[in-house]
């Protein structure tokens, strides 16, 4: 991964844009020696909806549907009441 200081990517800005869209490769941007910033290409995409990209991109572990915690752990005041 290629990196370079935010002084020379505001000089450069819309030829480095084009080379990251050609390569596909993204860029770190540093300012003072230190990454701040990441440019990384569009992925492409004829989805109709964004959502569509992300397709498959999950794994369910257990019953989704079922509660995190049992009923009785919502009781916030449980034993409080005054």
């Amino acid at each position: 991964m290629q990196s370079i200081n935010a002084s020379e990517f505001k000089a450069k800005c819309l030829a480095i844009l084009d080379e990251v869209s050609e390569t596909g490769e993204s860029i770190i941007i540093l300012k003072r020696g230190k990454p701040v910033a990441q440019l990384i290409p569009p992925m492409g995409s004829n989805a109709e909806f964004p959502q569509d990209d992300l397709h498959g991109t999950v794994i369910f572990h257990g019953n989704v549907l079922d509660p995190v915690l049992p009923p009785g752990a919502w009781e916030a005041t449980e034993g409080r009441l005054e």
